[in-house]
């Protein structure tokens, strides 16, 4: 058992990822407590699912509208330099949201403004933060690891935020919750000073702006697999990710709960996702990934549109854990093989293109579903996102024996499968 543990951590091996997993996790729980306060001030304010969606729509605007532009940053400057500073901006946020709400004076068009300002900063945060994961490591070999190692920390977060929220806004309210976030923001940019790198991170690219975007556009577009792991990618977050904007209406108007039922159901959608980090992270090999998206798929299309229909707590937990769960395995198992497979120079704008499919999609879902719950009811709105999730996931598995054909060749150059025998 120690071995396999070794194995599944293995990244941690290295300080610099010691460092950037301890701060990140402090910071994403932070993210948490700021983003289930966000949506709870939000609906006590205004009572309105169309705000409630309005709210998430602007927080993830700035990635669709401004991620590739990012990602053509990210392989252009300093991004440790670059990181420190969308840091310091994300910190400034926090602030003015809990100085706001601690003096009363805040109101929803206040939270839209500032999720507006937090979706722009994320837009350039994002590609930065996920093309350093090479430098954080001194093994190629190891990045797979990382990366899943990273998606521990988020849905680690996704339980410990949200659980935290939920007795937070019980009991001292909305703006301590945002306090907190801005305080979290300061283990990122201590570990980040705390770093030690061997070499630049990032530089200036020989060609200009225009041309470096349009490069990384055909790289992430033009190869048949990256376009189907996008276009997955982008399903999965229009139609699975609306469930936590949505999830105030279940706790208060459908279960007849408050906070604290809030914080039990995002968490339980986090300790599914955190089970399959783990199994994610234990994986020997990028290979059958494909498989694995495909299949996390339709168990979260499925359970969401299952979830819809119940009304029993415990029940609700045990269906959100296996949402929480598909959703970020078919996405994290995406984002590896593509991480796998791409050239160093080119990593800040692919990352920025998953960030766009992933994070930058979300908000249309959220906004649409916001918008259709308002108009039919939260219940029969995710049961329509859950089969249109299903529909497309049996479709990327029909479609996964031409992609393999595709992606073997890159495969083998990598060394992740054997050349064949000649003959």
């Amino acid at each position: 058992m120690a071995l396999d543990l070794r194995h599944t951590f293995r990244a941690l091996r290295y300080r610099n990822f010691r460092l950037f997993f301890v701060g990140q996790s402090l910071s994403l729980i932070g993210t948490w407590l700021q983003q289930v306060a966000m949506g709870w001030l939000t609906y006590r304010l205004s009572g309105s699912a169309l705000l409630l969606g309005a709210v998430a729509f602007c927080g993830s605007i700035g990635i669709l509208a401004l991620g590739p532009l990012g990602g053509v940053l990210a392989d252009r400057v300093n991004r440790r330099r670059a990181l420190m500073v969308t840091q310091v901006l994300m910190l400034a946020q926090a602030v003015a949201l809990a100085a706001l709400t601690a003096l009363g004076y805040i109101e929803v068009w206040h939270l839209i403004v500032l999720a507006l300002f937090l979706g722009i900063v994320s837009a350039f945060d994002n590609p930065i933060r996920q093309s350093l994961f090479a430098n954080l490591v001194d093994d190629r070999a190891d990045l797979p690891n990382a990366i899943a190692m990273n998606s521990i920390i988020v849905n680690l977060a996704r339980i410990v935020g949200p659980a935290l929220a939920g007795l937070l806004l019980t009991w001292v309210g909305e703006a301590w919750c945002f306090a907190l976030n801005a305080l979290s923001f300061l283990a990122v940019i201590l570990a980040l000073s705390r770093m030690r790198w061997p070499k630049e991170i990032g530089g200036v690219a020989a060609a200009g702006w225009w041309s470096s975007w349009i490069e990384g556009t055909k790289y992430a577009l033009g190869f048949g697999p990256s376009r189907a792991l996008l276009a997955m990618v982008a399903v999965i977050a229009w139609t699975i990710s609306p469930y936590s904007t949505l999830m105030p209406i279940y706790a208060k108007d459908l279960y007849g709960g408050g906070p604290d039922t809030l914080g039990l159901l995002l968490a339980s959608a986090g300790a599914g996702a955190l089970a399959c980090m783990v199994y994610l992270a234990g994986r020997k090999t990028v290979r059958g990934l494909g498989r694995i998206i495909a299949r996390a798929a339709m168990v979260a299309g499925v359970a969401l549109g299952i979830f819809a229909l119940v009304r029993n707590v415990p029940l609700g937990m045990a269906l959100m854990a296996l949402v929480g769960g598909g959703l970020m395995l078919s996405a994290a198992s995406a984002n590896t093989i593509l991480q796998t497979i791409v050239d160093d120079a080119m990593r800040g704008r692919i990352v920025s293109y998953f960030m766009v499919a992933f994070l930058g999609v979300a908000p249309l879902g959220n906004l649409a579903a916001g918008a259709l719950a308002a108009a039919i009811g939260a219940p029969l709105t995710l049961v329509i996102n859950g089969a249109l999730c299903t529909l497309a996931a049996v479709y990327f598995w029909y479609r996964l024996p031409k992609f393999g054909v595709l992606i073997r060749p890159t495969y083998r150059r990598l060394g992740i499968i054997p050349d064949e025998p000649p003959g």
